[in-house]
């Protein structure tokens, strides 16, 4: 058994329900599935999730649409958005919407297996509160603030900012690996995204100089 924890998994088809299911039971996983937004609306009201895997496309609506209801919410609990698209564009709306990962069907077991296990990890990563100058990060709580007033982050966002106030300068590749579990393209497409998303956040709280990019390392953790 390689992994414990508790997935929301929200799909329409029955066979890709079962498919999906079935992969992530494998790793240990308890998993409950639900067809639709309004299934996956009751079950979040009424238990609490390690991970949602989620449709884009459902009968009554986009999954991303609960994405962005849920980060609302102030709800950082990782989603995992599962697509039959395979385009940047429609990745970066899914990252922007407050999805952590992304993964285009049809997929390899293997790399499901390895997206959700990165996501799931990093909920065990150093838990003690971190401070970096105004910056404050609680990974036991999944919050962060600046000079007291919260800033609303998701699971993946957290982890970067984790892993850029623990270095001196955080490489590209240690943020991919660390945060990720994997240095592949969509990868790093995806840490672009998240900074810029980090920045905007941090300049809305006064800090918009706070992630310095190092040109050809990675980024600089620069709001003292």
């Amino acid at each position: 058994m390689e992994t414990a924890g508790r997935v929301l998994l929200v799909e329409d088809d029955a066979e890709t329900r079962s498919l999906v299911g079935g992969i992530l039971e494998e790793t240990g996983l308890v998993v409950r599935g639900v067809r639709s937004l309004g299934e996956a609306r009751s079950a979040l009201a009424r238990e609490a999730f390690d991970l949602v895997v989620l449709d884009r496309m459902l009968p009554d609506g986009s999954g991303l649409a609960l994405a962005r209801e849920r980060r609302a919410a102030g709800d950082e609990t990782p989603i995992l958005v599962l697509t039959a698209r395979r385009d940047v564009v429609e990745r970066v709306e899914g990252l922007e919407a407050g999805a952590d990962d992304y993964l285009g069907k049809p997929f390899a077991p293997a790399e499901l297996k390895a997206r959700v296990r990165a996501l799931l990890r990093r909920g065990g990563r150093s838990r003690g509160r971190l401070t970096a100058g105004r910056l404050s990060l609680d990974p036991e709580r999944r919050r962060a603030s600046v000079d007291g007033r919260e800033m609303p982050v998701t699971e993946r966002e957290l982890a970067v900012l984790v892993e850029l106030v623990a270095a001196p300068v955080a490489t590209r590749e240690a943020l991919l690996e660390g945060v990720w579990g994997e240095a592949t393209p969509n990868a790093s497409a995806s840490l672009d995204v998240i900074v810029s998303r980090l920045r905007r956040k941090l300049g809305a709280l006064g800090m918009p100089e706070a992630i310095e990019t190092v040109r050809g390392r990675g980024f600089r953790w620069r709001g003292e």
